[in-house]
């Protein structure tokens, strides 16, 4: 039988701008990744979404990212490995004072935009994030991509690990996503999507961009809560799996 957790980002909105559908996907997903006020979200925000995620019975895991608020945290930035893991650090303990509010313990952590995209590729910066992780707790599960320098690092830091696959967008040759102002970066159509994530979970394969099939591991599908068809995708992709007998559960720790 085969199993996956289904994810979403989330907590995205900030002061008085709305983003996302977060009430409505969190019907359909059993793992949230929260905006911990960098790259998104605020104190209000982060409150309320723990608050929901608890009511829906989802579980909870911290999205960190670039303090780069105007960017979405999907800008590339130059920051010391240091600093990244401070950073780290500080938006995990920021997330999980609302978790401890709420008596619920964090699951899992995943990096947001352009630090997860560039910690995928930079060992010295995946190292830093693990090691945040690790140091303020090690039993918290580490979602990255297969066959990445962030997977690598936290297997080395013993770290569990879940490996991420995405509905909504397209990969290069070496099993990293395709920049997202590439053409054909974003897959809109959500048959194909289906298609694909199936595949990946099924065959441990999909095609790149370039139509190459290259292998791709799945404990986590991932579909971005700012999406334009978000909801769309995790309602057809809830009613794809029960139909492939796949079955939907938050990821397992060790």
């Amino acid at each position: 039988m085969y199993t996956i957790d289904l994810n979403s980002d989330l907590a995205e909105s900030f002061g008085a701008y709305h983003i996302g559908m977060d009430e409505e996907i969190l019907k359909y997903i059993t793992s949230a990744n929260l905006a911990c006020g960098f790259h998104a979200s605020d104190p209000v925000v982060m409150k309320k979404a723990v608050e929901n995620c608890k009511a829906a019975g989802v579980a909870i895991g911290a999205h960190p990212g670039f303090p780069d608020l105007q960017g979405f945290g999907r800008r590339n930035m130059q920051i010391p490995p240091e600093e990244v893991k401070a950073m780290v650090m500080y938006q995990v303990g920021a997330l999980d004072a609302f978790c401890r509010a709420n008596h619920l313990t964090m699951q899992h952590i995943k990096p947001h935009g352009a630090l997860y995209n560039m910690a995928g590729k930079d060992y010295a910066l995946a190292r830093s994030v693990c090691e945040a992780v690790a140091e303020v707790n090690p039993e918290l599960i580490l979602v990255a991509q297969a066959g990445s320098q962030l997977q690598k690092a936290a297997e080395e830091l013993h770290l569990p690990v879940a490996k991420e696959v995405f509905a909504d967008r397209a990969y290069e040759e070496d099993g990293s996503l395709v920049a997202r102002g590439k053409p054909g970066a974003m897959i809109t159509e959500e048959e194909e999507a289906i298609r694909r994530v199936i595949g990946m979970i099924l065959e441990g394969k999909t095609r790149a961009i370039t139509g190459k099939e290259i292998p791709m591991q799945a404990d986590t599908v991932c579909v971005h809560g700012d999406g334009e068809k978000a909801l769309l995708f995790v309602k057809r992709l809830r009613e794809a799996f029960a139909e492939e007998n796949i079955t939907v559960k938050r990821l397992q720790t060790r």
